[in-house]
């Protein structure tokens, strides 16, 4: 059987040294292979193209028969790797939380253990008529997180 880590080993330095990254492999048992890569100026359909013949040409369909599938993650799409963070900075987010909370608002910073949001709204203030606007700022550390997706206006 194909395994996730067999397709990684064959791709992996070819995609860094190419300026992208891996953001996620799936093998299914029915060997319905799934090659997410992104880079932080996208991915052309042709580097998709390089990297699904660099596999295919790798992998011996005699042995083994396979369904490749190699693409960038859409937008919406649950990060799963930091550099996915790296390359949303400046962009909308949402943010589930473990406990459920869903919060969203533009991705500030971007640490080891983390990330900050920003989110400006309309507030009263006491002893005023009118709603002001004033930003929250939100700090999460990844383990405190379910999901976090772009999005494409708050």
């Amino acid at each position: 059987m194909i395994t996730k880590k067999q397709i990684v080993e064959l791709i992996d330095s070819k995609v860094k040294e190419d300026g992208f990254f891996i953001v996620d492999v799936n093998v299914k048992p029915s060997n319905k292979i799934e090659v997410f890569i992104d880079s932080d100026k996208g991915v052309p359909i042709e580097y998709c193209v390089e990297v699904s013949r660099l596999i295919e040409h790798s992998l011996d369909r005699e042995a083994e028969d396979f369904e490749l599938q190699v693409s960038s993650p859409g937008i919406g799409q649950p990060f799963k790797v930091i550099e996915q963070y790296h390359k949303a900075v400046g962009r909308p987010l949402e943010v589930l939380t473990n406990d459920g909370r869903i919060q969203k608002g533009v991705l500030k910073e971007v640490f080891e253990t983390g990330f900050v949001i920003e989110e400006e709204k309309k507030v009263k203030i006491e002893g005023k008529k009118k709603k002001e606007l004033q930003v929250f700022r939100y700090e999460f550390s990844f383990d405190e997180v379910k999901r976090v997706k772009e999005l494409l206006k708050l």
